[in-house]
């Protein structure tokens, strides 16, 4: 099986970018507008501060926080895991299996290019990764 650069899977990718001082609110709005599942949180530099998900919102929900209306500042994951334009899909699903995450940010030298999911992947992918970890668990 041919390796797939993440570069391919975000071609033409324009990710979803709020500002850490917008609210949860704001971003399931715009998650829902445009069929995403993560939003890429940035600070007033423009770089990447932190990710929210939908595991995000039900968790601040479920906090009690102020729901709709708590900034992104506080109910992002901060500083998530990236992933380079040159690594490969396996790399990336590696990475967010043993992570136990579904989104992953692709970042070049502080520029955010895009997101990968776990969605973006074919049952190939999943059965290489499968095989590696399987492989692994029998030689440790």
């Amino acid at each position: 099986m041919k390796k797939r650069c993440i570069e391919l899977v975000i071609k033409d990718q324009d990710p979803l970018l709020l500002s850490t001082g917008q609210t949860v609110g704001d971003a399931c709005r715009r998650m829902w507008e445009r069929r995403v599942g993560a939003v890429l949180v940035v600070n007033d530099q423009g770089a990447l501060a932190g990710i929210f998900t939908g595991r995000d919102a039900v968790r601040i929900l479920a906090e009690a926080h102020d729901g709709p209306d708590t900034r992104l500042a506080v109910a992002m994951t901060p500083d998530p895991r990236t992933i380079g334009p040159g690594e490969t899909s396996l790399d990336a699903l590696r990475a967010m299996s043993d992570g136990g995450y579904r989104h992953l940010p692709v970042v070049e030298a502080g520029r955010i290019l895009g997101v990968v999911s776990r969605g973006d992947f074919n049952g190939v992918e999943f059965e290489r990764l499968g095989d590696e970890t399987s492989l692994w668990e029998r030689i440790c």
